[in-house]
Order: C-alpha cells, then structure tokens, then sequence
C-alpha cells in the first residue's frame, strides 16, 4: 500500500511539473511583443547613480507653490495701517514695543513702536500665519545664497526678509506693472545692472545673479540717503519719489515723517517689511511652527549645454518634475535651455540627475535632435524633395527613417476645482496651445468641469517591419587629372557602379538638381526618363539615372558634353545660404543655379552641390582628342589673363579658367575673396 501512494504521488508530481512546463512554454508562446517607445530605448542603454541623494518632495512642493505670492502682494496693496485689528491671541502692546525695541539695538534700520506698525503685524498674524509657516520652510532654501549677496557689498543681512515682501520668495513673479522675479526688477532697472533678458532668458527670475543685483543697487542708494529705511522706499517707488517726498515735507528725513508724501503703495512698504522682519524673529513666541523639510540642504551642480534641450525632454530622460527644473533653473522663461553662437549656457540639477546627465550626455543629445527633427518646418524648395508622403499610407501612423512609428493618442481629462492648463499640459506632456487648439479654447483658463482632449504623439519601434528591398548602392567616381589620363573611354558602369547601374536610390537631403549633377545629366532627361511632371523627388525612390535605350550613343554624347567634379555640404542649424557661399568662397546665385533653388530658403540637413569644377574632355579620352579639345588647349595658351566682369566671383574665375581658386590667389597676389570689376586677373602659371 505505501509503495502504491509513493508510486502515484511520484506520478502527480511529474505530471504537475511537465504541465506547469508546457503552460509556461505556452504563455510564452503567445505573449505578445511589447514594442518599446524611442524615449525608453534610450533611457534604458542609461548609466545611473543610486548613491546620489534626493530632494524632499513636500519641500519642493512648498518651494514651487506659487500663491503666496498673489496674496501677499494684494495685501500690501490696499493696507489701511489706520485700520484697527482684533486680534488678542495672547497679543500684548507692551510687549510689542519691548520686542521693538530690542529689534531696533540690534538692527540699522529705524525701528520705533507706532501704531500703524501694530495694526499692520496683527492683520499679518491674524490673517496669513499660515502664509509665514510656508515661507519659513522656503526660507531656508534662498536666505543664505541672499546673506552671501549681502555681506558681499555690505549691506545689512535683515534686507533679506524684503524678498518676501516683494515676491513672497518666488522667482518666476511678476507684478501688474511687469517687475520680475525675487527682487521684482524693472526691466530698465535690471539691464542696468548687466541681467540678461531676451526672449529665451530673464535673469531677473536667477536668484545668484538678482541677489546680487539687488544688493549692489542697496549699496548705492545708501550712498545717496545715508538712511536704510529711505533706501528700502527707493527700492519700491525709486529714488526721485523719494527726494520729491523730502523735499514736501520741508527737508524730513526720516521715513515715518515723509510718509504721507509717498506712493500709497511706498507708504505700506516698509511696515511691512518691518512687520515681516518682527514676525520672523519672534514666529516662536506666536506659536508659528515652520514646515520644514526632512532634509534641509541638498547638493546642486552646474553643467554647461552643448545642444537647445527643453525642460520636457530633460523631465522624460531624466524622471524629474517639471516643476523641480524650473525652480532650480527659473531664468529660462519658455522652459528652454537655449543654444547660443556666442554664449554659453548652464543647466543646475541635483546631484543624482547630474550623475545621470553627465554620464549619458551624447544619449540626450541624440534624443534631442530625434525630437527636434520631428518638428514641423516651413515650407522650402528643398524640403518639397523630403517631406513628400504616401498618400496610401494612414495619417494616425508614420515610419521614419530610424524604424520608429509615430502614433496619435487621444485621452480626455476632466477639469476640476484648482486645475490649470498649465499644471494639465505638463500632466500629459502636451503644450498649452496644442490643448487649446483641440478644445477651442481662445482663454488661458481650463473651464471647471469640461473634459478636455488630450492628443499625444509616441515614437514607438516597429519590431516586426517588412523586410525592405535591398537599396542599390551608388558609387559616383571622382575623376582625378592624373587618373583621367589611363583611362580611355567613360563608361556608364563605371560611373555607377552597380548591378542595376541605370537606376538611383534616393537619400536624405537629395533633389533633383544635385543627382543630376552627380551623374552628369539635365534635369530635363532625369524628368523625362523618370515620367516626372515636376522636380520633387521622394526618400527611397528609384530614379533612372541614364539612358540605356540607346546604349552606346548615350555614352558616347555624353562624352562630349564637359565633365564636372561637384563637392558637397550638409547644412547644420545656424547656416543660411549667404554663409554657405562664404564658406566655400562662391556666390549665392552660383549656389542657387548648381541645387535648382528658386529662393534663399535651406534646410537643416539638406545636401547642397557648393563646388563644381569642369573636367577637361580631352583627358577622358587619350587614344582619339577631339578638334574641339585641341583647340580649347590652344586658346588656353593664349589667353594668359582675364578681365574681372561684375558678378564675377573667384570661383566662378576659376570654373571658367579650369584653375583652382587657391592657384588664382598665388598667381596675384591675392589673400581675401574681394574682387572689383575690371582688374586684370593672370589665370595660368
């Protein structure tokens, strides 16, 4: 009997095993491929650095919150310092004109009990202690780079709590009058203290840079007023409100004294700033508790950008919020890092992302230029020839180039109470604009209760594309002098090199005038072979690129049609046509002509023809010159030099003469490419 349970229960057991083996060979079987996007396949090739530490997420929340900002600014707008306050939370008056006074010993600025000052604190602490909690925690990130600024220029250190008066320690805030940032410059203001402000950066918004600013501009009014309390009303309303008030008030100056002859919004300035420096120094005492951060100091870096990246790409490579780049990063105002000629760049992240950033920089760029190079362009002559599609193939999916397909997604978000575009666009990764434009909105606002359309776009990799036909290989040979004299007839297999020579697959960058070039034909008999009605051409199409109907004449015409050697350029971002020619020393017009160009427009990895110089037929064939050859050899030697005809160009010279532009230098003299109509040029040695 136990042999029997041992024998069946040993049955069982390899039945259940060989079953569990066949299920799993099964699910494997059948589990569908999971296509990876472009954005995990690069993340996923990734070097990463897990000892880095992290930022506390509730006090990254606090320091990018921006609605103290709006609420503080509006109180100190409409103050009413005359306005009495009930508010008796263990509130003293006795013992605020103590607390006033010890401030005063310890602080250069004129602090002295009136009762305008106390209404002011305890509308404060009355009504925005919760405002003070959150911006104690915030403080500690921005107050010592402010000491750093201050102490720098000798100014006193209390000026720091004047940041929240003016911007509730926001750097992205702007008043109703266009004052930016923490220290809320005008823009005239901020030029003349050297910030940086286009249309890409507002170093306003930099928190190194403004500091610094600020303190210098602290510094030189303190050399005109000589009193730190009229230094902070200039700050607000500028220096000449603040003479015009002592000149009215018969020569005054002392703040409290010259008050009523200020702004309304100068006279509640500096009470609230006093009001603010009190609360801080005494935010125990009135039972403030500051939310702090678990983790209160964290390490940044700086790396200079080589390539324009968005705060959107960096978000996606480097999983970090949108919100965290821009607060370390606030003076680029479109969330772009962007790539200038003539200046450097810098990116700020925590030490973790930076570990991830340096370590994988050529991968980012690759991403960058991937993304970028999906962009919707103008219109040009030269991308005509690239951006020409299938109209078979459906709109919702597009294979580029890369092996990679663009899909649509279509998500739908409902708007609810505290929502905003801006917060939505980030949720999804889309644009402001492109959430408007599907919803028909005309307003920056995200309607309460709408559901809104989300379109997305993905790059996904296609892993099961159709093997493609394998591309014919082009190899255009470069005819050289001295190669040119052993050989004895130009052959049309020797031009293409290929096993289906009368054909030519088309690459990136290519149109009809530069393939015609490279096979010496007319555009007119590539349109004509081809049964083209115009001269766009599309990637990967074959062209007939000669005429093997009638064979041997063909060849034989052709050679006695001139022969040009052609040098190519890629166009990268930054070139236009009239820096292209500068750069390989010819006219626009000749580049215009050699790539068919109607107008000045070029495209970012475009392949344009900028040199073409005439092969000499009588090298193509030495057994049999030509009389046309001979005599060409003749005029040669008897036209020694050449008078220079407007619109002539040292190329051009050149092409003509069957001299290079380097020999034409040589033989005159000549060092730059400046030539004037009507100099004698010697073009033979």
């Amino acid at each position: 009997m136990n042999l029997r349970n041992a024998t069946l229960s040993l049955l069982l057991t390899i039945s259940a095993s060989a079953f569990a083996q066949d299920a799993a060979s099964s699910e494997q079987a059948v589990k569908p491929e999971i296509k990876q996007s472009y954005l995990d396949s690069i993340k996923s090739t990734f070097v990463y650095d897990k000892m880095a530490a992290c930022v506390d997420s509730l006090w990254m929340k606090e320091l990018t919150n921006p609605e103290i900002f709006n609420d503080l600014s509006a109180d100190i707008r409409n103050l009413d310092l005359n306005r009495s306050v009930d508010y008796n939370d263990g509130w003293s008056t006795e013992l605020f004109k103590k607390r006033l006074a010890e401030m005063d010993s310890k602080s250069p600025f004129n602090i002295e009990y009136n009762a305008g000052l106390e209404n002011l604190t305890k509308n404060f602490l009355k009504n925005r202690k919760r405002a003070y909690e959150r911006l104690m925690a915030i403080s500690e990130y921005y107050f010592p780079m402010f000491e750093e600024a201050l102490a720098k220029y000798n100014v006193p250190l209390e000026i720091k709590y004047l940041a929240i008066v003016e911007s509730a320690l926001n750097p992205k805030a702007v008043s109703r009058v266009g004052a930016t940032g923490l220290w809320q410059f005008m823009y005239q203001t901020g030029k003349q203290y050297n910030l940086k402000i286009d249309s890409y950066v507002d170093e306003r918004s930099d928190v190194l840079k403004a500091s610094e600013a600020a303190a210098q501009y602290m510094a030189n009014m303190y050399r005109i007023f000589g009193d730190w309390d009229l230094v902070l009303a200039s700050y607000n309303s500028g220096p000449g409100n603040v003479a015009k008030a002592i000149r009215r008030s018969g020569g005054k100056q002392n703040f409290w004294n010259i008050r009523k002859h200020l702004p309304q919004e100068t006279a509640g300035y500096v009470p609230a700033f006093l009001a603010t420096m009190y609360i801080y120094e005494y935010h125990k005492e009135h039972g403030i508790v500051p939310n702090r951060a678990m983790v209160k100091h964290f390490q940044t870096d700086t790396v200079m950008v080589k390539k324009q990246l968005s705060f959107k790409q960096l978000s996606d490579l480097l999983d970090i919020p949108m919100a965290q780049l821009q607060l370390l990063n606030p003076s680029y105002k479109l969330n772009v890092i962007p790539a200038y000629f003539d200046k450097m760049h810098y990116l700020r992240l925590p030490n973790d992302k930076m570990a991830i950033f340096t370590s994988n920089e050529e991968r980012i760029y690759a991403y960058a230029d991937h993304e970028n190079a999906r962009r919707e362009r103008p219109y040009s002559a030269i991308q005509s020839a690239l951006a020409s599609k299938d109209s078979s193939r459906s709109n919702r999916q597009k294979v580029s180039d890369d092996g990679f397909v663009t899909k649509t997604h279509v998500k739908y978000h409902k708007v609810r109470k505290g929502d905003s575009l801006g917060e939505i666009s980030d949720k999804y990764g889309v644009s402001v604009a492109s959430i408007k434009r599907s919803n028909g909105l005309r307003k920056n606002v995200a309607p309460l209760g709408k559901t809104l359309k989300i379109v997305t776009t993905e790059a996904v990799a296609v892993n099961a594309r159709k093997k493609d036909e394998p591309k014919t290989e082009v190899a255009v040979a470069e005819t050289k002098k001295q190669d040119a004299v052993a050989s004895t007839t130009v052959s049309s297999a020797t031009i293409l090199g290929s096993e289906n020579p009368q054909f030519y697959v088309v690459e990136k960058g290519d149109n009809l005038a530069a393939i015609a070039l490279k096979f010496n034909v007319s555009v007119e008999d590539l349109k004509k072979w081809n049964n083209m009605s115009n001269s766009v051409v599309r990637l990967n199409s074959k062209l007939k690129v000669a005429d093997l109907v009638n064979g041997e004449d063909s060849v034989a015409k052709s050679s006695d049609e001139p022969k040009y050697r052609t040098t190519e350029y890629t166009v990268v971002r930054g070139d236009a046509l009239s820096v292209i020619a500068k750069k390989n020393n010819v006219s626009v017009e000749d580049l215009k002509q050699w790539n068919n160009l109607s107008d000045d427009n070029v495209m970012v990895g475009a392949k344009l023809v900028v040199a073409r110089t005439e092969v000499s037929n009588d090298v193509a064939s030495v057994e049999k010159p030509s009389k046309r050859d001979k005599y060409a050899a003749a005029a040669k030697k008897v036209e020694d030099h050449y008078y220079v005809k407007k619109g002539d160009s040292l190329f051009s010279i050149a092409k003509k003469s069957g001299v290079s532009v380097s020999e034409l230098k040589q033989w005159n003299g000549i060092s730059g490419n400046n030539l004037k109509p009507g100099m004698k040029l010697k073009i033979s040695g």
